[in-house]
Parts: structure tokens; sequence; C-alpha cells
């Protein structure tokens, strides 16, 4: 059953019981991200998201690992674009001491300066640990390449310059200016009673008070470019696509079942031609990247550095070919029965409901039923795919960014001609 509150202080908590299961999770919701920093001050959602960790007035760092891990629970945060969370799940008798312990760190935390020194140290290695892995750093090059010009083509970590100047008063003033109750939405899901979890949040979290301070969120503008970053690899590292759609757009079943279609899956179009088919490459797929007011639709393949440019032209050839000729009555059916189970596999723990609904609150404003996404999928049509992706995949509308041992001199204009 799902419910919404609103705490004495302004903070909306949305819950969802499930009486079958022996956990909970909880997650406080943060909104704001990488996209609301500054540039100067890039990457201080993430390390503030560290610091909430590092000690409390009741509790040292090791206090709170050492009592969360004697629960059993798993706790973490995560910093995102748009939202910083930080969740923990237990099993439901230890509800009230998850609370507790979250509560503390969001509103007891020291940020002791010499806590952040060391912490800043972490964060510098957890930046070259990205550079140093090539698959998963051509996503943020990618990202720069169509928004260079906009916060949410930066990466959620900052660089190692921003961190480094990364001020004591500059996390405090921060965390002053976008930690307030207006800003936060508390996600529950799993067994427990409704109205002790109400009452525990309100003598927990009930005491903060901030005004709030509006955040600045900048719409980019898609940038069409081909970039190359040469790097002694193996491999290239490829990134291409496009512009894709914000999270409440009324296409985002369309865009879903176009991407299952293209390369969500082995049986997909993009695994089937380039690896099965022509064997360029071990790992190629695509995947959507939704955002409050824009998205990207993007396709990431590892292949040899002779057949970089060979990979992109499949590619492309099937972006023609589905605007061109839509997807067959099997691949419609395929489709909605792979959204389908997906999602209902998804719901099958208490973190992935508290996500769920978490997320729904931020974005739409309103519970979404398993039901009401099922529907919404099953009334997405073969014609509705073909149509968007005549829409996505213009010539305008594509960039490119490489990884590798090649130059953009080895990279023609012309690759990305659809």
């Amino acid at each position: 059953m799902y419910r919404k509150d609103t705490l004495e202080n302004g903070i909306r908590v949305v819950s969802e019981t499930l009486p079958k299961s022996r956990s909970v999770s909880i997650g406080v919701w943060v909104k704001v991200g990488s996209r609301h920093e500054p540039p100067e001050i890039g990457g201080v959602s993430h390390f503030i998201e560290h610091m909430f960790f590092k000690g409390t007035e009741k509790r040292s760092a090791k206090d709170i690992a050492i009592e969360m891990d004697s629960l059993g629970g798993e706790y973490n945060a995560f910093t995102s674009q748009e939202t910083t969370t930080y969740y923990a799940k237990v099993v439901d008798e230890h509800l009230p001491v998850a609370i507790d312990i979250l509560s503390d760190i969001l509103l007891g935390s020291k940020f002791e300066a010499a806590e952040m020194e060391k912490e800043r140290k972490v964060i510098l290695e957890e930046i070259k640990g990205v550079e140093d892995t090539p698959d998963d750093y051509i996503h943020e090059l990618f990202t720069n390449t169509v928004w260079p010009d906009n916060s949410l083509g930066r990466p959620i970590l900052g660089t190692k310059e921003t961190i480094r100047g990364l001020k004591h008063q500059d996390i405090l003033a921060y965390i002053d200016n976008y930690y307030s109750p207006k800003e936060i939405v508390i996600s529950v899901a799993g067994n427990f009673e409704h109205a002790r979890l109400i009452d525990l949040l309100n003598a927990q979290f009930g005491k903060l008070a901030r005004a709030v301070v509006s955040k600045r969120e900048d719409t980019p503008a898609f940038t069409r470019d081909i970039v190359v970053k040469k790097k002694q690899l193996e491999q290239v590292q490829l990134c291409m696509g496009c512009k894709g759609l914000h999270n409440s757009h009324e296409d985002r079943y369309v865009i879903s079942a176009l991407n299952t279609v293209l390369g969500y899956s082995m049986s997909s179009r993009l695994f089937q031609e380039v690896r099965e088919q022509h064997a360029l490459a071990y790992s190629i797929y695509s995947y959507v990247t939704s955002y409050r007011d824009t998205g990207l639709f993007t396709v990431y393949a590892g292949t040899g550095p002779s057949n970089a440019l060979e990979v992109v032209r499949l590619v492309l050839k099937e972006f023609k070919k589905i605007k061109d000729e839509g997807i067959t009555s099997a691949e419609e059916l395929r489709v909605r029965n792979q959204i389908k189970g997906n999602l209902i596999l998804s719901l099958e723990s208490s973190n992935s409901h508290m996500s769920r609904i978490a997320r729904q609150e931020i974005y739409f404003g309103k519970y979404l039923s398993m039901d009401d996404i099922i529907k919404g999928v099953e009334k997405v049509t073969g014609e509705q795919v073909q149509q968007l992706a005549q829409q996505l995949f213009t010539r305008e509308n594509i960039s490119l960014t490489i990884l590798g041992p090649l130059t953009r001199a080895d990279v023609p204009d012309s690759v990305l001609e659809i």
C-alpha cells in the first residue's frame, strides 16, 4: 500500500508497505546534484556525500560502520546529476536504528577539516580510477562532447583541479543552501507500521530547518561533434548518440521500446548485427538517460582500432533501417513483454520499491502503480517507435566520441552521415 505524508517541517515522505517482506529500505533523497554546481566547485555534491559518513557528534566513522554492520544491514549513498541519496536496508525490526543513524549523519555530521583533507585524497584516487577504466571514462567524455558548456556535461566526481580547490566553507555553504526540508524526499518500502514510521521520522528529521535557496538548472543545447581523445589502449572505446527525451515526456515508454529493440540486450539489433554477424565487438549496447528537462540516447561499443569506423557505420545503418522500415510485429510483441518482465523482476527487493517511489515523487509528483506503467508500455506501437526514430536519428542530432589509439584525422566528418 502506497502513502504520501509531509513531516512537520515540510519534508515529504513516500512509503509503500510490503507485508510479505522481512526487510525495509529507507532512502533520504536530496534534490541537488552535479548539474546544480557552479563550475569552480564541481564535484561538491559527491564530496558532501562522502563527508556525511566521516563522523558525527555521537558517532565516529568507525562507529557508524560497526553499528550498521552489526544489524546485518546495508547502507550507502550515491550522487547523480539531479539528486544525492543516502539509504539503508535492514531487517524490519531494526528500522528505528536505521532512521537514527541516517538522521544522525545528515543532521549531526561534524565536517572536520582534517577529515575533509583525508577524503580529498580518496576522491582524487576515485577520479584516477575512472580515468584508468576506459569503458567507464568514455561515457563521461561523451556527455562532455554533447553538453560542453553545461553542468550536465561535467563529471559527477568533479575534476582533479576542482577537488583540490574545494574549501571547507564551500561544503558548509552548499549544505546550508540546498539541504532544506522542501528539497528532501524520504522514501520507505518494506514491512513497517505506518503511524510508527511517521512518528520516528518526525522525531528524528523534524528538527531540520533551513530556508529554500533556488537552484540553477540551465537546459543544455545538444552539440553535434566528433571528439577523439588519443590514449594508448588495445581497444577503441566509442560512444555515439543523440538528444533524447526528458523524464516525464509522453513518449518515455516509446523511447524505452526503441532502446530495447536497438541495443538493450543480446537479442537486440545492434548486438546481433555488430557482435554476432560481424564479430566486431565483444560489448555493444544502447541506453537511455533522462533528466528533468532533457535526455540522451547513447550507443556504446568497444572494438579494435581498425574496426572503429565500421562499427559506427553499422550502428548508423541500424538507425536508418528503423527510421525507414520501422520494427516488425514480432519485435513489437517481444519488446512489450521484455519491458514488462524487466519491470516486474526489478521490483523483487524493498530497495527497488524505495527507489521507484522516490523518483516518481521527484519527477512526477505522484505515484504510478505497476499497472499504470504496464498500461503505458502496452499502448506503444511499432508506428510510434518508427516516428520517434525519425525524430531522433537525424544528421544534426548525432555526436561521436572516441577514446583510444586514434586521432581526429583518422575519423572523417562523413562518418556520421545518415
